[in-house]
């Protein structure tokens, strides 16, 4: 049962890979909590790129529908399954999953949930796991950023990863140069951190990352696009830089001409945040723990761009495809 005493619950459910369309609010049985397992009481659910690319039968896991895409929650701890010892019923709670966040109540494995403080709301923290869990193993896991002063250029950066990456590159010392496809989404990136800014959508990508390094390119680039975007950005890289291969937002994957990699001595480093999360869940704890306590000290500040209800979640992921949501959107039930 429900806390207000329903037998079952309501979810958002995939029922035709035919993208946003092909959502609708369903209601199902209650799941319960098995070993090892936490059920949660589902307060904000956080809308990622990866949802949008379940809903149309394009990302790498491929469920069959109907399906509940989402993948990340937070909410209040209703119950825990046998062997559960890090969190009790009532606790604050976040939680990150591959699908099935779009909903009023979620079971999940205990090594996913992540206590969060009473000053950050449920909100920020359903906007929160996924993108600066992903940009955290990136910047430092993947590219070392921060054991020296270095340059980072973000690509997408007004996006939910991009401004992780903004807000976490300037906490981890960098300096930051924000690239976007309008003036008004630079001038959001430059609210959140970035030292300097890029409209790709009407500047010379590769001459502006020269003018704006003197020359020497960016150290790390942070490539959440692909598309059109990639080779220039390459192309603009410094001696022995690190470009991070995070998503393809543009819907293109880029085939790079691999002499710029010998020329440049650089390195192209993949960034699978979900295989890292499943094979080495501690170390990803400890970077959640860690980006948690850095929001509740008022050093990240994701943004919340809009909260719509349940019912509105097509709508949510069509504002994702037409690139209109500046850091993230969250649904409510």
């Amino acid at each position: 049962m429900t806390a207000d005493g329903r037998s079952s619950i309501r979810v958002v459910r995939v029922h035709e890979l035919v993208g946003p369309s092909g959502l609708r609010v369903d209601e199902i049985s209650v799941p319960a909590a098995g070993p090892g397992e936490v059920l949660i009481d589902v307060k904000a659910a956080g809308v990622n790129f990866p949802d949008l690319l379940l809903s149309h039968g394009k990302y790498q896991f491929k469920p069959e529908p109907p399906f509940v895409p989402g993948g990340e929650v937070a909410g209040v701890v209703r119950a825990v399954g046998t062997g559960v010892a890090s969190v009790a019923p009532g606790d604050r709670v976040a939680s990150t999953m591959i699908h099935g966040g779009y909903a009023e109540v979620v079971a999940v494995p205990e090594a996913t949930v992540i206590k969060i403080g009473p000053t950050v709301s449920f909100e920020v923290a359903a906007a929160t796991l996924l993108t600066y869990c992903t940009t955290l193993h990136a910047l430092v896991d993947r590219a070392g950023l921060g054991a020296r002063s270095e340059t980072l250029l973000v690509l997408g950066a007004a996006g939910g990863v991009g401004t992780a990456a903004v807000e976490l590159g300037k906490l981890l010392g960098a300096r930051v140069i924000a690239a976007a496809s309008t003036d008004e989404k630079v001038a959001f990136c430059k609210e959140h951190g970035a030292d300097a800014g890029i409209c790709y959508g009407r500047e010379d990508l590769k001459a502006q990352v020269k003018a704006l390094t003197g020359g020497n390119g960016a150290d790390v680039i942070y490539d959440p696009v692909g598309g059109s975007l990639s080779e220039p950005a390459l192309r603009s890289i410094a001696w022995e830089g690190r470009y991070l291969v995070v998503g393809f937002a543009a819907g293109e994957i880029p085939k790079i001409p691999l002499n710029l990699a010998l020329l440049k001595g650089c390195q192209i480093v993949g960034v699978f945040w979900g295989s890292f999360a499943m094979r080495e869940p501690q170390r990803n704890r400890a970077h959640a723990v860690r980006i948690f306590a850095w929001i509740e000290e008022g050093k990240l500040r994701p943004h919340v761009d809009a909260v719509l209800p349940f019912a509105q979640a097509g709508e949510a992921l069509e504002r994702m495809a037409r690139r209109e949501v500046k850091g993230k959107i969250v649904l409510v039930p």
